[in-house]
């Protein structure tokens, strides 16, 4: 029985990372802070010429960006709790 909570215990937050959060919720809570237009050089949600040239770069580089911190942008993005997959949703949802 130990082995069995030990093998769960391990298991669970693998498969819980993968998951990935509301992506306007995220947006709403840290990234409209600086996405709604209140910094000129942050592309704005829903700007999809602003986004274009960015997402040509791959999303690679762009959640490099967010994690790491470019420009402006703090690192993270000021998501403390976003996993790459939360990144790649906001950028998804932003872009459109």
């Amino acid at each position: 029985m130990t082995k069995w909570l030990l093998a769960i215990g391990v298991l669970i937050p693998f498969s819980s990372a993968q998951a990935t959060q509301d992506p306007e919720a995220l947006y709403n809570r840290t990234c409209a802070a600086c996405h709604a237009g209140q910094l000129p050089q942050a592309p704005k949600a829903g700007d999809r010429a602003a986004w274009e040239p960015r997402l040509a770069q791959g999303m690679e580089i762009l959640v490099g960006h967010v994690t790491q911190g470019f420009k402006a942008m703090p690192p993270r993005g000021l998501c403390m709790d976003c996993s790459a997959e939360d990144y790649q949703a906001i950028i998804h949802w932003m872009s459109q």
